[in-house]
């Protein structure tokens, strides 16, 4: 069996909360995003986009989703509002992965959007083999519109979710995964 197909086999995500500050570089990250880029695309549209966030924009985006936390939750305590603007600081790299269709008469939007969610995929098996963990979330604020406008997420995109991404020094153990006899029929 090939080093491909055993790291793929292997391949698990990472808790932001287990991830220390160790961060991809510059040339790592553009490394990232190229093979985040390079995904099934019809119609060669770039159905996608990414807002990188690290260091103080993480900081910066918390804001942005603390606010409307407090805003739609003004009972809240002031733990759960700042456990709102932690959202980004755990990993030390955040990747928003936008989902930007464009109009086409052959290609439809529901491609255009798989192919947003192929770009996230890859974005988290590239940091996986580079060495860092990864983990695809969305959250609450992921379908807020008050909250993507506030990170520059237009109103015709979707957020198709955040790639956090750093060095994790815990064992990662595996979760259950679904029993192939089940989730597989032949026509």
């Amino acid at each position: 069996m090939s080093d491909i197909i055993d790291f793929l086999k292997t391949r698990r995500s990472v808790k932001p909360r287990d991830m220390n500050g160790e961060a991809p570089s510059d040339n790592e990250i553009q490394t990232i995003l190229t093979i985040g880029a390079r995904v099934p695309d019809h119609g060669k549209l770039a159905p996608w986009r990414f807002i990188v966030f690290q260091g103080d924009a993480r900081n910066r985006a918390g804001d942005v989703i603390a606010r409307v936390f407090a805003k739609r939750n003004p009972d809240a305590a002031a733990e759960d509002v700042a456990r709102a603007r932690a959202s980004f600081t755990e990993a030390p790299l955040v990747i928003a992965v936008v989902s930007s269709p464009k109009a086409h008469p052959k290609v439809p939007p529901w491609e255009q959007q798989l192919s947003a969610g192929a770009s996230a995929l890859n974005i988290v098996t590239a940091a996986t083999a580079l060495g860092y963990g990864a983990n695809w979330l969305t959250g609450w604020f992921a379908y807020d519109r008050e909250v993507l406008a506030g990170l520059g997420i237009e109103e015709s995109e979707q957020l198709a979710g955040f790639i956090h991404i750093g060095k994790s020094d815990k064992a990662n153990e595996d979760r259950p995964r679904p029993v192939l006899a089940e989730i597989v029929t032949k026509f």
